[in-house]
């Protein structure tokens, strides 16, 4: 009975990772490319670059804050205690799914007021957060609030949240491949005091 469970337990699991590859592969051949390759002359030609999400967004945004700084990047976390004003010449990158969180719509607001640069990454691109964005990636991927089984069988938004990393990692790699800083110059950014 217990080999019978173990075996019903795997395939669930088996299952599930298939479940999330293949909505995977079915939204990368809906990225619209060009758009995540307008980012990198406005993330190069930035003074500072601020990064913004909320929830499990804001941790895959913290995510992309530190791959920026591995590359050499002068980078800061809205929020974080540490973070200074942004200004004119800087850039906000903000994450939300459905562009509406009030948070990171105020804090683009506030971007824009003093001259900084937005880009967003969204569902939504007819949403608050990407009206204010002077650039937007749009990532297909239900959301909570929508619950489109036919885009994602996965729980909330977790599509768009682990598509999100996986479009930043690219934006990354491209960043890293154009730029060409040797992997063991940029070991030394790594943390040495963890």
């Amino acid at each position: 009975m217990e080999n019978i469970l173990k075996n019903k337990e795997t395939q669930v699991v088996e299952n599930a990772m298939n479940t999330i590859i293949n909505e995977h592969i079915k939204l990368i051949h809906t990225l619209k490319y060009e758009e995540i390759a307008a980012l990198i002359p406005v993330i190069n030609n930035a003074d500072r670059l601020f990064v913004m999400g909320a929830g499990r967004t804001g941790l895959m945004m913290k995510a992309a804050a530190m791959r920026l700084m591995h590359l050499g990047y002068t980078v800061h976390v809205v929020g974080e205690t540490t973070a200074p004003a942004i200004m004119k010449g800087d850039l906000l990158i903000a994450g939300s799914g459905s562009g509406n969180t009030s948070g990171i719509v105020s804090a683009a607001e506030t971007a824009k007021k003093v001259g900084a640069a937005v880009l967003c990454f969204t569902t939504n691109k007819e949403s608050p957060l990407a009206q204010l964005a002077n650039q937007t990636v749009t990532i297909p991927a239900a959301q909570k609030q929508e619950r489109v089984e036919a885009v994602s069988k996965q729980y909330a938004g977790s599509l768009f949240e682990q598509s999100l990393l996986l479009v930043f990692d690219a934006l990354i790699q491209s960043l890293w491949e154009i730029e060409g800083t040797s992997t063991s110059e940029l070991w030394k950014r790594h943390a040495n005091m963890e």
